[in-house]
């Protein structure tokens, strides 16, 4: 059966020769000359030629169909799931979950190639690289880990805005903790260190921001009078953590300084964000979730291995109780009746450690993560109860009822005044009139001549 197809330029230029070879013009040896091939591929091509006519010169696979090609079902299976279920995942992103999810082994390129054809782009833009010489990593994993927040709508609407506080391992780039919080508070740098030393142990240094949260600025916070006394510098809730657990805090100058993990912010921001959209995550706990199944498969893909190897890490001491290091401290008074009053609450002290009375002594009072409270004097842990409310507390009335001591234990809240939105009143301005003298244009005044002291005397006089 004869083939119909159409030559490109090289075979119609092989097809002119040729001719030239069938008239008698030219000889085997100068057209494998111009043609660029030997003589005994040019005779190959004039004995195809001779049987098959011009569609001899096509190459033999002109028109199939390549043996490699994605089958038809496949491609509209890859479609099908970047418009619905992986909709707005990116090319290399949804490559990754074809594989792992829908077991189709397929390469990025491929994927590509077939989203592009029917529109679909890939949502996440590059920017141009910027001319920045980059800082070496740090040769062990363990050595250096950057902790920074992130608030952004992680949940794109379906939820409240969220704070991602995370850490990255400079030498390698993996993630070993991270969490969700409605704003970047110390509590969350307590939640989020604390399965790293308890897992890998105590890094060696943390990168981090100015924040407030870290460090205490001259003009906005003043020291305490405890630490007037002992002669320490100001420091914050975080900051004294990262001093209890003898980790180095290296502030940042700049966003640049710690862009290991303003990127790794950015390709949550995309990964992330679409694996939350997937699960319909809704709440704090459920973005957490998700969140914590994300950070191993997250390890696996990005991570590098360190120019060292082995860990950094130090084991954590013996002496160290966790849970009076990650806990919020203060410093209290006891009263004459050995009553240390907190926030809205009084704690009675018992004699304990051989001491009848603590009056006057400046106790610290630790609140734990899970809200309880432990007061320590001298580095030792008080006998303490609840202590009873005061009388003021006691005379409360509600509703012409005087308060029993027994309900006074859990006060009800009042009930809540609804605030009456009031009209706003007119400002009346007052507007000068056309004939007042500030419409008036501005003349000069005649500058005054002076005048002989005589003159002067004499005028007054008359």
């Amino acid at each position: 059966m004869e083939r119909i197809l159409t030559l490109n330029k090289k075979e119609q230029k092989r097809l002119r020769v040729l001719n030239e070879v069938e008239k008698g013009k030219m000889v085997m040896r100068e057209a494998a000359e111009v043609l660029g091939l030997s003589e005994r591929q040019g005779w190959r091509l004039l004995a195809a030629y001779r049987e098959e006519g011009a569609a001899g010169l096509a190459h033999g696979n002109r028109g199939r169909k390549p043996i490699h090609t994605l089958r038809e079902e496949i491609r509209k299976r890859v479609i099908e799931l970047a418009q619905e279920k992986y909709k707005g995942f990116n090319h290399q992103h949804m490559t990754e979950e074809l594989v792992e999810q829908e077991g189709l082994e397929l390469s990025r390129s491929a994927v590509r190639r077939i989203l592009l054809g029917v529109g679909v782009r890939s949502p996440r833009t590059r920017r141009a690289p910027k001319h920045r010489g980059r800082r070496e990593r740090y040769a062990q994993e363990g050595m250096l880990l950057q902790i920074d927040g992130s608030p952004h709508d992680w949940l794109e609407g379906r939820g409240p805005w969220l704070t991602l506080m995370g850490s990255i391992d400079d030498a390698t780039g993996k993630v070993p903790s991270a969490v969700f919080r409605f704003e970047e508070d110390a509590q969350g740098y307590f939640l989020m260190l604390r399965p790293v030393v308890e897992k890998m142990g105590l890094p060696l240094a943390v990168y981090r921001d100015r924040h407030g949260i870290f460090e205490r600025h001259s003009l906005k916070q003043e020291e305490s009078l405890e630490e007037q006394l002992l002669g320490q510098e100001p420091t914050t809730q975080v900051g004294r953590l990262l001093k209890e657990l003898g980790i180095e805090s290296i502030p940042a100058r700049s966003p640049q300084a710690k862009g290991r993990i303003e990127r790794m912010f950015g390709t949550f921001q995309d990964r992330l964000v679409s694996e939350l959209r997937l699960a319909q995550a809704k709440t704090l706990e459920e973005a957490n979730r998700v969140l914590q199944a994300f950070l191993p498969r997250f390890n696996r893909r990005f991570a590098v291995p360190p120019t060292q190897p082995g860990l950094a890490y130090q084991p954590v001491p013996a002496e160290l109780k966790l849970d009076e290091v990650f806990c919020f401290k203060y410093y209290r008074t006891v009263g004459a009746d050995n009553v240390v009053a907190f926030a809205d609450q009084r704690i009675q002290i018992h004699p304990c450690n051989g001491r009848q009375s603590y009056y006057r002594a400046r106790v610290e009072i630790q609140e734990r993560m899970d809200g309880s409270l432990a007061v320590y004097y001298q580095g030792k842990c008080l006998a303490t109860q609840p202590a009873p409310a005061e009388a003021p507390v006691l005379r409360v009335h509600k509703r012409g009822h005087l308060v029993t001591p027994e309900s006074s234990a859990q006060p009800p809240s009042p009930p809540r005044l609804e605030k009456k939105l009031l009209p706003k009143k007119e400002i009346l301005r007052w507007k000068p009139g056309p004939d007042h003298p500030w419409r008036k244009p501005w003349k000069k005044k005649i500058p005054w001549i002076k005048k002989p002291l005589t003159d002067i005397f004499t005028e007054q006089l008359t």
